[in-house]
Parts: structure tokens; C-alpha cells; sequence
């Protein structure tokens, strides 16, 4: 048989791994219907043209094709979705009757992204998405609640420390209006490469954009602003630039700063770096990074968007952040950081004296199944050294053993304790119950 290759950019986790990464899902599960988000799935696919109406996207989209398609068909113009945020745009259009608004929503779906694969960056990966929308108007508050929802489920995971940068769009776009800039679009895109390819690169972006060096030296001046209070106003005040959608982004970020300050002191940093190269954000936007592990990027972006979904004659403003979950569990399994106790979810081993035995022993495994135990049988009567050593490859912390005389006994395999148990009774410590994330 030829060897397998494995394809680059499509991660499949080991059983251990994929146990930390239910535990991750299930954690910001909860943490966003604790606060009265609703679940949402939409369709893997949608079309072209509204996959590239936002931002410069055509070189990363999967193109859906049939192998055996002829020219005309119908699906040739779907793609694989890119993120999560466009397709539910979509889907706040299709269903807007039925929806009672502002509409809170959370999605944990993969998406799909042609990009060179590296640590941080793949072709498929798991994202999972809160937004907040409104119907023709959104209030402001929610741009301070949304970064304090994900921040409460990043810090009820056992991961490195985060940073929330921010940044509201209307500062640097009315900061380049005011110096003269005409295309702030293709500004904000070439400013928000700065970590990619340096001031050097940046500038040079900028001079093909239409920029002097005066004006440049004033756009990386104001990238190069960052605090974790409000005397980022002042710093960007002191580059001696006026407009007043640049008063109305100072005024509005200062507002999120002092929230924050107030709920989650030291996690959040005003960063006027953070451009987000898509077009659709319009106001307060959010960048994530891990605390020693910046190198992987940001694993929680978002933003303010106003004209992502129209119909036409409404519109619904919202505001979210995607929480990358794959990228985070690709640096926690690359670096060692988690584990799993153990890469099964059971916790007892019913050994097997011999064949005949195998109905005594099913029966076991049931009782203590119905009493909430994940439990599993011996593949086969072997002797029980082996039948332990079977349990403990796997990380399963007890081994049952049945007795003729109608007695059990239950044997800790850690520390060797075995004692009487009936499994009408019985029960594991809490921390043994389920593979615990370490």
C-alpha cells in the first residue's frame, strides 16, 4: 500500500486532542447562551458574488465544481465560505421576517480559506462567531458588550493570557481624510500589513496609493499609538490632524476603553495599528492575541459593520468576533500547552474473565451506563495484566472485575487500591468521571 500524505492546511486532531477541543467548544457554548445568544448553522456554500462583494477575498475562496460538470451548470458560480460573517449577513436577509431583532446569534461551523498553509493559517478550520444585529439601528452599547462576552469565554479556558486590542475605524479613516488621503480604503489595507511587512513595506504601499512622505510618516505615526487608558486621545490629538469623523472615532473608543476598564481591567489595549482589511467594519474593531504566542496572530477578530446587510430599503447594523479555533488549538498542541487526562471518555474497563462471561459483564457495563459512568467492556478475555495494561495505554482509571461468587471489586489502576463495589452504588471521584483538560 502507498504511503499517505497527509494534506497541509486540513488538521485532523488525535482522540486526546480532539477531546481539549470539545472542551473548548463546549466552554464558549456555554458562555454565550449564558448570555442569551441562539445557535445558528448556514449552508457550507454561497455564491460568488456575494463571497467577493467585500474586501479583496477572490484569491482565498474554494470554488464549488462538479467532476462531472458541464459548462453551464448551476453550481459553478458557489463557493466555499471564507468566514461566517457573510453568510450571515445572508441569512439575517432570507429570514428577517421571522427574526426578532436586535438579534443575537452565535455559530460554531468550519470555514474554508486557499491560503498558504503555516502554524496559525489553514485551508480548513473550526471559527466560532457572536454577533448582535440590529434592525436600521444598532446602539452603541453593544460595541462594548461584544468584546466582554468573548472575553469572559477566553478567560474561562485554560489558555495563556489574552490581549484585546482596539481600534474604531472612523479614527484612522477621518485621521487620513483629514490630511487630504482620497482612497482611506486601500490606506487602511496597506496600514493594517504593518506586522507583515514593516514600516519599509507600508510605506511603500502607501506612496503607490497616492501618499507623500509627509502624509505617510503621519500614517505610521498614528499606528504607532497604543495605550490601555484614554490618553491615547491626547497622543493622536498631539500629530496636529482634524476631522470630525476622527472626533466622533476618538469619542467612541474612549467610551469601549472606559467599559472595559471598568468590567475587565488589563485585558483590553487601544492599538490604532488594528485597521481590520475587510471592508465592510465601520466602527469599533477587535483584535485578539496570545499572550508569549504572537506569532500565530490574532485568534479573535471583529467588528463594527453598518452596510453588511441591506435590502435595500432596511438595514440591519451589527457588531461581532470570530474566535478562531483552530488556529488557538494548533499553537496549544504545537507548544504542549493542554492535554487530555486521557484520549477515551471512559472511565471504567470491565475486565473479561472469559467468553462466557461476556453477558455478566455487558450487564455491568449497563447498570453502570444508566447511572451516567461511560463504561466499556474488555475486548477479550485475556489475562487481566494484560487486559489493565489495555486500560492504561488509554488513561482509563478503573478496571472492574467481576467475581464468580457474584461479587465485584474495582481497582483504581493509578495507585493499585481495589475494593467491594456493587454498580447499583458505586462511583467514580467527580475529576475521574470525564477526561479532564490539563
Amino acid at each position: 500500500m502507498a504511503k499517505i500524505t497527509p494534506l497541509s492546511g486540513f488538521p485532523e486532531w488525535l482522540p486526546g486532542e480532539r477531546i481539549v477541543e470539545q472542551h473548548v467548544v463546549d466552554t464558549v457554548r456555554s458562555v454565550f447562551e449564558l448570555h442569551g445568544f441562539a445557535s445558528i448553522e448556514t449552508r457550507s456554500v454561497e455564491p460568488l458574488d456575494q463571497l467577493l462583494r467585500k474586501g479583496e477575498t477572490d484569491k482565498e475562496i474554494y470554488v464549488l465544481r462538479r467532476l462531472q460538470a458541464e459548462s453551464d451548470d448551476s453550481d459553478s458560480g458557489l463557493g466555499l465560505h471564507f468566514d461566517l460573517t457573510v453568510p450571515f449577513a445572508r441569512y439575517v436577509l432570507e429570514n428577517a421576517g421571522k427574526l426578532d431583532f436586535p438579534f443575537r446569534r452565535y455559530q460554531i461551523q468550519k470555514a474554508w480559506r486557499g491560503e498558504r498553509p503555516q502554524e496559525g493559517r489553514y485551508r480548513e478550520f473550526l471559527q466560532a462567531d457572536i454577533d448582535i444585529v440590529g434592525r436600521d439601528t444598532l446602539p452603541f452599547h453593544y460595541e462594548v458588550e461584544a468584546p466582554l462576552v468573548i472575553a469572559e469565554a477566553l478567560s474561562r479556558l485554560p489558555i495563556p493570557q489574552v490581549q484585546i486590542k482596539l481600534n474604531n475605524r472612523k479614527v484612522p479613516e477621518g485621521f487620513y481624510r483629514g490630511l487630504g488621503v482620497e482612497d482611506t480604503t486601500t490606506v487602511l489595507r496597506a496600514v493594517d500589513k504593518l506586522a507583515k511587512i514593516g514600516p519599509a513595506g507600508v510605506t511603500k504601499e502607501l506612496a503607490a496609493a497616492g501618499c507623500d512622505d509627509k502624509m505617510a510618516a503621519q500614517c505610521l505615526a498614528l499606528a504607532e499609538i497604543s495605550a490601555s487608558d484614554g490618553s491615547f486621545v491626547d497622543k493622536v490629538r498631539a500629530l496636529g490632524v482634524s476631522h470630525p469623523e476622527l472626533n466622533e472615532g476618538l469619542e467612541e473608543l474612549l467610551r469601549v476603553v472606559d467599559a472595559a476598564a471598568e468590567h475587565a481591567p488589563g485585558l483590553f489595549v487601544v492599538d490604532l495599528s488594528v485597521a481590520r482589511g475587510l471592508d465592510y467594519y465601520t466602527g469599533t474593531v477587535y483584535e485578539t492575541t496570545l499572550l508569549g504566542h504572537e506569532s500565530i496572530g490574532s485568534i479573535c477578530s471583529g467588528g463594527r459593520y453598518d452596510a453588511l446587510a441591506s435590502d435595500g430599503t432596511t438595514s440591519y447594523p451589527g457588531v461581532g468576533l470570530s474566535l478562531g479555533i483552530t488556529r488557538l488549538l494548533g499553537r496549544i498542541f504545537g507548544q504542549g500547552l493542554l492535554r487530555a487526562s486521557r484520549s477515551v471518555p471512559t472511565c471504567v474497563l470491565v475486565a473479561l474473565p472469559d467468553e462466557d462471561s461476556r453477558p455478566t459483564c455487558t450487564r455491568v457495563a449497563a447498570v453502570l451506563r444508566s447511572r451516567g459512568i461511560p463504561t466499556e467492556v474488555a475486548p477479550e478475555p485475556a489475562k487481566y495484566g494484560k487486559q489493565i495494561r489495555f486500560a492504561e495505554r488509554r488513561g482509563i482509571p478503573f478496571v472492574w472485575f467481576p467475581q464468580a461468587d457474584g461479587t465485584h471489586e474495582v481497582k483504581d489502576i493509578r495507585s493499585g487500591d481495589q475494593s467491594p463495589a456493587q454498580p447499583e452504588e458505586w462511583s467514580p471521584p467527580a475529576t475521574d468521571l470525564h477526561p479532564q483538560v490539563e
